[in-house]
């Protein structure tokens, strides 16, 4: 049997271990698990930080089809669908340890905190701001954690255990 951490030869079937291996092990190969959650919140903020920002001009156009969220009349800003993820992804942390569920937890921390950085100038100046110039401080500011977060894990590569890089979830 292969290990998981050497790559099997493409004529080679699948290992029963490497068969249930995550999509993240495959996705990221060289990642330790440990260090996985932090690169996939990282790729969540910044996909996120785009979608939402693809989503509301879209919205700011009035395509046919696609509105605000509404709740009895209020709208709901997405900073508030944020901070629900972020208690969800801290309340799992509290109970759970698996790789799997890290990275899981990492990618949804990720995008929980791309929702709310997306209107930190609406929670900055309590009000809608997002298409004034003041809204111009949450793309600042996303552009900022995007490369100060990157730069920081480029610059900090983290070792790889291969006896404890296995998915165990």
């Amino acid at each position: 049997m292969t290990p998981s951490h050497i790559p099997r030869s493409p004529d080679r079937p699948p290992s029963p271990h490497t068969a249930h291996r995550s999509p993240w092990l495959r996705l990221l190969p060289g990642i330790s698990s440990e260090r996985r959650g932090f690169v996939l919140a990282w790729w969540g903020f910044a996909l996120a930080f785009g979608g939402m920002r693809l989503l509301t001009w879209l919205i700011h156009i009035d395509v046919a089809g696609i509105g605000d969220v509404q709740a009895g009349g209020v709208h709901i800003h997405h900073y508030v669908w944020g901070i629900l993820l972020l208690a969800v992804v801290g309340a799992a942390g509290l109970v759970e340890r698996s790789a799997r569920a890290r990275a899981w937890m990492g990618l949804a921390y990720g995008v929980g905190m791309a929702l709310i950085v997306d209107e930190a100038a609406l929670l900055i100046s309590l009000e809608d701001v997002y298409w004034d110039t003041e809204g111009w401080v949450s793309i600042a500011l996303a552009l900022a954690v995007i490369a100060v977060v990157g730069g920081v894990l480029a610059s900090t590569r983290g070792r790889r255990s291969p006896t404890r890089d296995r998915d165990d979830g």
